[in-house]
């Protein structure tokens, strides 16, 4: 799979595995892949590189791709979500644009997804779907060619706060909290974790995880627990406002309220109390992605809040083998 050439390659570019001492040049290519995509990029950081490599294994999940002279013209990685989930991440450096280097992390990343069929339930659809920008038609050209199909928008979403923002309004009896640490840090990580596929078997392309699985994506060296905020009320989870830090900017992961406790202001409150503590921690801008046509209205309240759209992305899919499709579809899923 990591092969020094592929057919699709330039005369002497190479392809190989990414090591650690690449971490400086893969966070340069991302920034200047989406300065030149979208005018702007999210700050990377070496910890999202490492993070993401605890999660694949880098042998065989990811992929550099080098000019003669040594320079980095395209990064990619595939990550298999399970229940016939598998999902590629490709970038090409702006220079090197039409050379076929994209063309080459696409099919990198379906030969190792292929791979990966097996270990999806018996019967279950497998697909893989790659994200790229969704004003982009060249992109959207390559990945039509290729056989893909876009299936689904997404929006990553920003706020640039200039002031404090509102004070958030509670639900009466409703309090809010950090994750506990210590002895009891664990049990109430499984809590949480509870509390999120619950509230997100709501959510269009959610698969049910095991807590393992969720906690390995959640756990990275820059988790602060003072960042998950939690609201309660009678010791039961109503909510969640998951959060970390993403180099001088906040970055909200995950947003939830269980359906016992939906249309009383509590997405708001968490909302609203998530901008003030980044605010108040010297972090005006804070974001988050995003389903466009998200199930359960998180789009409008996140307009409602003062939060625009900074990027557009279209989910393009391809199926890999047929079956019965594990993800929710609808609210009814």
């Amino acid at each position: 799979m990591n092969a020094t050439t592929i057919e699709t390659l330039p005369t002497g570019y190479t392809l190989r595995a990414p090591r650690e001492e690449d971490i400086p040049a893969i966070l340069a290519l991302l920034r200047e892949a989406d300065d030149a995509e979208f005018g702007q990029h999210d700050d990377w950081t070496a910890e999202d590189i490492r993070h993401d490599w605890t999660t694949i294994d880098p042998a065989q999940d990811a992929w550099l791709v080098l000019t003669p002279e040594g320079a980095l013209a395209g990064y990619a990685t595939v990550f298999n979500q399970g229940s016939g989930k598998i999902f590629g991440d490709g970038y090409v450096h702006p220079t090197q644009h039409e050379r076929g280097i994209g063309t080459a992390l696409i099919h990198l990343c379906e030969s190792r997804a292929r791979e990966m069929v097996d270990t999806a339930p018996e019967g279950a659809r497998v697909s893989i779907g790659f994200g790229a920008n969704g004003l982009n038609e060249e992109a959207e050209a390559l990945f039509t060619h290729e056989g893909y199909a876009p299936i689904r928008n997404f929006y990553r979403m920003r706020i640039d706060m200039t002031e404090e923002p509102p004070a958030p309004v509670w639900p009466e009896g409703v309090t809010l909290r950090a994750l506990k640490t210590g002895a009891e840090e664990l049990a109430d990580q499984r809590a949480v974790f509870e509390a999120v596929e619950e509230a997100f078997a709501d959510h269009w392309g959610h698969v049910p995880r095991t807590f393992e699985s969720w906690i390995e994506r959640v756990n990275r060296e820059d988790f602060d627990p003072t960042l998950w905020f939690i609201a309660e009320e009678d010791g039961q989870i109503a909510g969640f406002s998951l959060c970390r830090l993403s180099g001088e900017q906040g970055w909200l992961n995950t947003l939830g309220v269980r359906r016992p406790w939906r249309t009383r202001g509590l997405g708001m409150a968490l909302l609203l109390h998530t901008f003030g503590e980044f605010y108040r921690r010297g972090m005006p801008t804070v974001v988050l992605g995003v389903d466009a046509q998200n199930l359960t209205g998180a789009l409008r309240l996140y307009e409602r809040a003062g939060m625009h759209v900074a990027m557009r992305f279209t989910t393009h899919e391809k199926e890999l083998r047929a079956g019965e499709e594990l993800a929710t579809q609808t609210l009814g899923d």
